[in-house]
């Protein structure tokens, strides 16, 4: 027999509970947000992380090449602007290099990925691939790591400024940019993912493709612990 669909309710809350997967408890975060991180250390996930984020617009290109939903694309183009930078509004991407300045690194030194590691280039590009050939809602749902994200972002802004003084506090702009823009995003993506996923065997398969996007974040966390160690 067939198992019944969970109701929206329902489904929501199996999604959320996927947080308990979040890169927020990976030992290399914990290790940034609890102080214990060397200048070395957080340069490198600075480093890295900046191939992430000059990804995501192309992510969000490729789910808007695949979506026949004008409505979702009208949406869904925001993204892209965020990160990109639109107007008077330099974006996120301008952000984190600002961020990259403020723990000591050059732009030329992060934006030539000459320190971006194998593992973690392996884990973004299996994100992006992931979105260029899979239906757009599960790309859509993919995104809903972006749930748990303001946490993340909280931590950093309460922590960093005691545990690293070093650090330009300007150069944290990005973290609290991203405390309402994820909110805003999630909230649409949540809705077409609770939309599009009805019946059991699609929620299941939501749920396997938000594991799958928890699974790159945690690898590209796996990958600079390996590389750069986690101080006890």
């Amino acid at each position: 027999m067939t198992a019944a669909a969970w109701t929206g309710a329902e489904f929501e809350q199996q999604l959320r509970e996927r947080g308990r997967a979040y890169h927020i408890h990976h030992p290399f975060n914990v290790m940034l947000n609890s102080g214990k991180a060397t200048a070395a250390q957080i340069r490198g996930w600075v480093a890295n992380r900046f191939y992430y984020q000059i990804s995501i617009p192309i992510k969000d290109a490729a789910i808007l090449a695949n979506c026949d939903d004008r409505g979702v694309r009208r949406n869904w183009v925001q993204r892209i602007l965020d990160h990109d930078g639109h107007g008077e509004d330099a974006g996120g991407i301008e952000s984190w290099l600002r961020l990259a300045e403020a723990v000591g690194l050059t732009r030329a030194q992060v934006e030539s990925l000459q320190q971006l590691l194998p593992g973690v280039r392996f884990a973004v590009d299996a994100y992006v691939n992931f979105a260029r050939r899979s239906p757009w809602p599960e790309a859509v749902c993919a995104s809903l790591t972006e749930l748990f994200a303001p946490q993340i972002h909280k931590q950093r802004l309460a922590t960093w400024p005691e545990h690293y003084p070093w650090i330009d506090q300007a150069g944290l702009k990005y973290f609290q940019s991203r405390l309402a823009l994820a909110r805003r995003d999630v909230e649409f993506a949540l809705a077409v993912t609770l939309d599009r996923f009805r019946t059991r065997a699609a929620q299941e398969r939501a749920l396997e493709v938000l594991q799958f996007k928890l699974d790159v974040l945690w690898q590209m966390n796996d990958a600079m612990a390996l590389a750069y160690g986690v101080t006890p």
